[in-house]
């Protein structure tokens, strides 16, 4: 099925506000797509993400952004609904399964993608997920993206039926932090517009310690370029 104004097959993006899925969201539209961007409220201490979302989905021209309402405060488990651990080394975030691990929050979010592609008659989901950088993360392994990607062909009446085959994009999930910004910046993707601390302010400033952020400035370091988020905030 192809969308009826753009002429371009829709594609659901899972849209966080974040570098990541900023630059994924721009690979789907390079891609020939017509992306629908779903990103979600669960009750995540770094809420502000949505806002920077909602920016992101404007400036690369998405016509269809929804915002999901769950909870996932109600079950606990993760430092993304709790206290955020600030200033590990690179040797702590590269070990075991990271404390800001969300229990099934990729499972729960490629769920409600799946349903949304079915409605949309969409038989593409694209997903920011990276193995590289912090692999600690379980739903962030290619295996785990190939698994859901089965079982959701069997758990659709369009999949049953042979209407529509499935496919889950995830376009970084080979790369390092240093590549995805490149690939961005060649896509032209505002990072300035984009959040991705675990706590940041009210007005989206960084915190700079949390994982997300040390990694970010990694990224941007490696990759030779001034974070613009930083710049926008007059953070040297």
């Amino acid at each position: 099925m192809t969308d009826s104004v753009s002429g371009r097959p829709p594609a659901v993006v899972l849209l966080s506000g974040g570098l990541d899925s900023a630059t994924v969201l721009a690979i789907a539209r390079e891609r020939g797509f017509e992306p629908c961007a779903l990103s979600f409220r669960y009750g995540q201490r770094h809420v502000h993400e949505l806002t920077a979302a909602d920016v992101v989905a404007r400036s690369q021209g998405v016509a269809r952004h929804v915002v999901a309402e769950i909870d996932l405060r109600q079950f606990g488990g993760s430092a993304l609904t709790a206290d955020v651990p600030k200033g590990r080394t690179a040797g702590e975030m590269a070990h075991g399964i990271p404390i800001t691990y969300v229990p099934a929050r990729n499972t729960v979010f490629l769920s409600f993608a799946l349903a949304w592609a079915e409605t949309l008659g969409s038989s593409d989901i694209f997903i920011g997920v990276n193995a590289l950088d912090y692999s600690g993360y379980p739903d962030c392994r290619p295996e785990y993206i190939a698994a859901f990607e089965a079982m959701a062909n069997l758990a659709t009446q369009a999949g049953v039926e042979g209407t529509q085959r499935l496919k889950i994009h995830a376009p970084l999930i080979d790369l390092s932090k240093e590549q995805i910004i490149r690939e961005g910046l060649r896509l032209g993707v505002d990072y300035g517009q984009t959040s991705s601390c675990y706590d940041p302010g009210v007005d989206g400033r960084p915190c700079g310690g949390c994982d997300s952020c040390l990694l970010r400035a990694k990224g941007f370091a490696e990759a030779g370029v001034r974070d613009p988020l930083l710049a926008r905030f007059g953070i040297v």
